[in-house]
């Protein structure tokens, strides 16, 4: 079976997903899942096209740079004795940082990976992890053909004034400026819209990227226009755990006033804040929609209200609304923050089908509404698989 691996790694976990090719891609992964508990307890947990689902510990050794090639190893060893028959004829990677240069897929050569180790302080919980299994990949089968995949790519058809910060121009010239993430994802949806909101594809949409990170974008012809991360991921919506947009003035006073180094102000951003740090319960959707404390619904409708916030915000830099799209796993998944944002945003033309919206259809606006509204699952796996394909001319 000759099949395109795609690998999505993390600090502490490496996705994974199989696709074959005969001609074209395939529809679904053969197989799919992670390993994750890197550096902890790790477990391999993979689904096959059959639904059956398996997990089993995995060993790894001490040494952290060691930690995803033994992943890797595990990895390869479990997919060769489950299919004998496999030839990974190339790899495609999630790299969420490629800078202003790489606005589409490249092969991956070591001159390449140096370029990209510069973009780590741009998205330090990502990029080094990224990177990392490239170059361990790279070692156990390097004569598979690698593909870096940025988060960042499809952005770069943003006007220069929307990448721009209000800062002196020397640092702007160093590369300071908005980048926008979640592009797999969102070119994915882009690619899925005409066939779900017909001719209003091209028109001005607004998608709402919202899972344990969070971001949005709004298009115009399918291409981006406006995003609501910039320099950093932690820019924009408020997330699971990170802060989203943030006063500078705060981070002044906490250096000042608190004490706090770069390492605590990073753990702060990333880590403790976000719905996690609004509810002090939980950074998942589910739990706080489900709970009844007063905290959790706080959190819940301050989600909400900076979406409904960053959509008027959209909406100007699109010049209009046509569409609003949710996606993600929360956009797909939590109808009450679907029904909370398009409340928040009547005026806009925005009016759900509660009946619709409460039953998970990809068509949820009521009859009246002027703006259509869709909910379509994102697949930033398969449009990885599809750029290697293509790049490679598979």
């Amino acid at each position: 079976m000759k099949a395109i691996l795609v690998l999505n790694a993390g600090s502490s976990s490496l996705k994974f997903a199989l696709y074959p090719i005969n001609g074209e891609l395939a529809a679904t992964p053969a197989i799919s899942g992670q390993i994750e508990g890197i550096g902890a307890k790790p477990e391999l947990k993979a689904k096959g096209p059959d639904g059956k689902r398996v997990t089993e510990a995995v060993k790894i050794s001490g040494e952290h740079g060691e930690q995803h090639r033994d992943a890797l190893t595990h990895l390869f060893g479990w997919l060769a004795a489950n299919n004998p028959a496999l030839d990974v004829v190339a790899a495609g990677h999630r790299v969420v940082h490629g800078g202003e240069r790489y606005s589409a897929p490249v092969l991956l050569t070591p001159a390449l990976l140096g370029e990209l180790d510069a973009f780590v302080p741009l998205a330090p919980l990502h990029q080094p992890h990224n990177l990392r299994a490239v170059r361990a990949l790279g070692e156990l089968m390097p004569d598979v053909p690698q593909i870096a995949c940025f988060d960042t790519a499809f952005h770069r058809t943003q006007a220069p004034v929307a990448q721009a910060f209000a800062l002196p121009r020397a640092l702007s010239d160093e590369g300071i400026k908005r980048y926008g993430f979640h592009g797999l994802s969102y070119d994915y949806v882009a690619r899925q819209l005409p066939d779900v909101i017909g001719e209003r594809a091209n028109g001005a949409v607004v998608i709402a990227h919202l899972g344990n990170g969070a971001s949005m974008a709004a298009l115009r012809e399918r291409k981006s226009v406006a995003s609501t991360m910039g320099f950093t991921a932690v820019e924009g919506l408020m997330m699971g755990t990170r802060t989203g947009s943030l006063d500078p003035g705060v981070m002044l006073y906490l250096m000042e006033q608190k004490g706090m180094d770069a390492k605590a102000l990073t753990s702060l951003l990333y880590k403790e804040s976000g719905l996690l740090g609004v509810s002090g319960i939980s950074q998942d959707m589910r739990a706080l929609l489900a709970s009844d404390a007063a905290e959790a619904a706080e959190a819940v409708d301050l989600f909400c209200y900076r979406i409904a916030r960053e959509l008027g915000s959209l909406a100007a830099a699109a010049g209009g609304l046509d569409a609003l799209v949710f996606t993600g796993g929360i956009g797909e998944h939590a109808a009450p923050v679907r029904a909370k944002v398009a409340a928040l945003s009547a005026w806009l033309g925005i009016e759900l089908d509660a009946d619709a919206n409460a039953e998970g259809c990809v068509r949820i606006e009521a009859p009246g509404s002027r703006v259509a509204v869709a909910v379509v699952p994102t697949d930033e796996e398969r449009m990885i698989a599809r750029y290697t394909m293509e790049l490679l001319g598979l």
